[in-house]
């Protein structure tokens, strides 16, 4: 063979080694080869998502572990996945809020969207919390995740290119282990003496926790549904005078938001207030505690329930 063959002959091996280093970093990633594209906007409905799914689609989630709902943004790479899924699924309800504009865009161009919010009982903050707007916290009730899943069952199935039956199986197993959480959930909390049975976080998070399991929202330290708001001096003063009213044992912080708000609110109550890091918002790194969904929730639970028997 001739130097230009050897050349020829090098060229198309490495092309081929290249294609095959992309494939494996595909699969690295995360990505099958199903062909139907699913994109989710939070890691707790992607988590969600990819238990249904199984290997019917390849999920895409756009919010890293440990982020900020309210507040991750995404790259213009990813907003071009958002256009070109074969199904959106978002949490809805406000919670997106650096989305927005990229969801608007994505489903008036035609693709599909499954929000999770519009599937359930949804509740509302209090006038004295968020003017009234709709909380997007459902997932700390494993009940009205049931009704999440029934939702996001009934969308997959209009998609095309996907086996029905493996996502009803999926569905099914899945509902069995919301069912199992939702026991175990209320075994732990009926432990607790009503008069314990109260709540303070960073911000409103446990509206639908507390709506199940018969708890006593005190309040937060940010005021309304964002972790974008800030608390005033007065905002502070108030809470820190229902908690004492309410003899609250323990403050709960989220592990996607530093606690020195709540830090602070401690130091202003001027009693001994235990702070207990929650996962609330955010699945976590794997490894990390919390990097499911039923691994968050049992996780909270527990520290929950030692919070207020100790």
């Amino acid at each position: 063979m001739n130097a230009t063959g050897f050349r020829r002959l090098a060229g198309a091996a490495a092309a081929v080694a290249l294609a095959l280093g992309l494939a494996g970093c595909a699969a690295a990633d995360g990505e099958g080869d199903a062909g139907v594209d699913i994109v989710v906007t939070t890691n707790i409905l992607g988590d969600v998502v990819r238990n249904v799914v199984g290997t019917e689609a390849d999920v895409r989630v756009l919010m890293r572990p440990n982020a900020d709902p309210h507040s991750f943004e995404i790259s213009a790479q990813e907003a071009a996945q958002l256009g070109a899924a074969d199904l959106i699924v978002s949490n809805g309800l406000g919670l997106e809020e650096g989305l927005a504009q990229h969801l608007e865009r994505a489903t008036a161009a035609g693709v599909p969207e499954f929000v999770a919010g519009d599937a359930i009982e949804v509740l509302a903050y209090s006038e004295e919390q968020a003017g009234g707007a709709p909380d997007p916290h459902f997932w700390t009730d494993p009940e009205r995740m049931h009704d999440v899943l029934d939702g996001l069952e009934d969308a997959l199935m209009q998609v095309d290119g996907i086996d029905t039956s493996a996502i009803r199986e999926n569905a099914e197993g899945y509902r069995t282990e919301l069912s199992r959480l939702d026991a175990e959930m209320s075994e732990r909390f009926a432990a607790i003496d009503d008069g314990r049975r109260a709540l303070v976080t960073n911000h409103h998070v446990f509206g639908y926790l507390a709506d199940r399991f018969g708890f006593r929202v005190i309040g937060a330290v940010i005021p309304g549904g964002t972790t974008l708001a800030a608390p005033s001096a007065a905002d502070l003063r108030d809470l820190a005078t229902a908690i004492e009213d309410a003899g609250v044992p323990a403050i709960f912080a989220e592990s996607s938001q530093p606690d020195r708000l709540v830090q602070a609110l401690a130091s202003e109550v001027g009693l001994h207030v235990e702070v207990i890091e929650l996962y609330t918002e955010s699945l976590t790194e794997a490894g990390e505690g919390a990097d499911t969904y039923l691994t968050m929730m049992r996780a909270n639970t527990e520290r929950i329930a030692q919070g207020l028997t100790d």
